[in-house]
């Protein structure tokens, strides 16, 4: 099925509206296919109509809706409204989801940028329930995670950026996951040259920065499963980080233990010697036969016990990821595990949902056995919401991807005073990060300019490890917008 467009180049924004709302449609623009959907351009306004199944739904949108959300740039007005237009048409015939015609990945930073306007709470329901046709819930939800936004930005000043460093080795991979890790046991010669290479990185960020003038407020080692490593090469990596780390302007130091499997009592010591203050123990879920469904090598037993080590080795701020919809789950399995959880009262709670990714083991196989529809994920989600708030976790901060499981939302949750610093920075493009290991992606923010430049490490370790040398000369090239 093509689409056909009149008036107009914005293919891409179509196909996206399209493919959100219509995931297992092929789209194309043969011309010798079938119209999916006509969609027009008009003078400040656009026109579209849809065929499914021998039905016919239009949609129609205009310039003056938008108020306050009225983009400046003309093009880009006009991909607001053939994409608000092809909308309209398809849930005209669909219904409408959740989150409406909202298909970005960063719902609260759309929020923010009205909330920093002038507009208020009230005015800003009312465009994501009016105009993009959001669920009340959902709108809710990203306003209250703008506010979160917002109180983190007062706290930041020119030159400010936070520093994210990638340990690429997990004990085993999930059936999900799509990111560029190596499983321990096939790449356990590469596991000490990766962590020489990285320590002369982390060593010349901090002469960069340095010079540069540039102060980091937040660090996060992620993954991959940093705790894959062992004590020792933990120590060194962090040591190299102490020889330049301000711990004084620091908001929050993290490392995604993950894991369960990977997890000690001498590790757990390492990161407190350094300042780590936050961790992630995460269980995805309590379910045994959940967890051997999607490869996890560990059971529910040795994350309790992981998360009671995290607690006798003194970490006050420990999060804990869980995602709905995972093969063999069900909306009461998910249940049992918050339950359970809240039990712990671990500081952040993060609700992921599946998603079901190019590149995943899950993915590979065909249709999962087992998979919860959107109907039970919904119902999941709508659990985490009801109960969190009532053991007094609100939301702070949420994204949304492709391929989730009834185009829903990941939402981290927080009992803390202060919210996730990193989380926020990073989702919202507050600031600028310095990725460092394989797989990076360095993100310098230009706010003014509303621009945002990434350059990316190898994405392998063995092409990190043989490339170093030009990865380094090529930072030193980059430069870096002031906040």
């Amino acid at each position: 099925m093509r689409l056909r467009l009149e008036n107009h180049d914005h293919r891409y924004a179509v196909e996206q509206m399209a493919t959100m709302l219509l995931p297992r449609r092929p789209i194309t623009a043969d011309p010798a296919d079938p119209d999916l959907g006509v969609v027009t351009l008009l003078e400040g306004a656009a026109r579209a109509v849809f065929t499914l199944d021998g039905q016919q739904g239009a949609g129609e949108a205009r310039a003056e809706e938008f108020g306050l959300d009225a983009p400046d740039q003309p093009r880009a007005l006009e991909q607001r409204l053939v994409k608000m237009a092809a909308y309209r048409a398809i849930v005209s015939l669909t219904g409408k989801p959740a989150w409406g015609a909202l298909s970005g990945v960063r719902p609260a930073k759309l929020v923010r940028k009205w909330l920093e306007k002038g507009a208020d709470s009230p005015a800003c329901a009312q465009l994501l329930t009016g105009l993009y046709d959001l669920d009340r819930d959902k709108a809710i939800l990203a306003i209250r995670c703008a506010q979160e936004a917002r109180a983190v930005d007062e706290q930041l000043a020119p030159g400010d950026i936070s520093l994210y460093i990638g340990i690429p080795f997990c004990p085993t991979r999930c059936a999900y996951c799509s990111f560029i890790s190596a499983d321990l046991k096939g790449a356990l010669a590469l596991v000490e040259p990766y962590v020489a290479a990285l320590e002369r990185e982390i060593l010349w960020a901090g002469d960069y920065l340095a010079r540069r003038g540039l102060r980091v407020r937040s660090v996060y080692v992620g993954g991959g499963t940093p705790t894959t490593l062992s004590a020792p090469q933990l120590d060194r990596l962090l040591s190299a980080l102490d020889r330049w780390l301000d711990r004084a302007a620091l908001a929050e130091f993290t490392v995604e233990a993950g894991r369960p499997d990977t997890i000690t009592a001498e590790k757990l010591a390492v990161l407190r010697a350094h300042g780590v203050g936050r961790i992630s123990v995460n269980p995805q879920t309590l379910s045994d036969q959940v967890l051997r469904s999607m490869g996890r090598a560990h059971t529910a037993d040795q994350f309790r016990a992981a998360y009671a080590l995290a607690r006798q080795a003194g970490f006050d701020a420990i999060n804990t990821d869980l995602i709905a919809g995972l093969p063999q789950d069900s909306p009461a399995g998910f249940r049992a595990t918050l339950d359970e959880l809240l039990t712990l009262a671990p500081e952040e709670i993060t609700v992921h949902t599946l998603a079901l990714k190019h590149g995943s083991a899950l993915l590979a196989a065909g249709a999962p056995e087992g998979l919860p529809g959107p109907g039970e994920v919904t119902q999941m989600l709508a659990y985490a919401a009801q109960v969190l708030p009532a053991h007094g976790y609100r939301p702070y901060y949420l994204y949304r991807q492709k391929y989730m499981t009834g185009a829903m939302e990941n939402v981290g949750w927080t009992r803390r005073a202060k919210s996730g610093f990193y989380n926020i920075v990073m989702m919202e493009e507050l600031h600028s990060v310095l990725a460092l290991g394989s797989g990076g992606v360095t993100k310098r923010i230009d706010r003014p300019a509303g621009a945002v430049t990434r350059h990316t490490n190898p994405k392998y370790p063995k092409e990190y490890l043989e490339r170093l040398g030009d990865i380094l000369a090529e930072r030193e090239a980059l430069l870096w917008p002031i906040n």
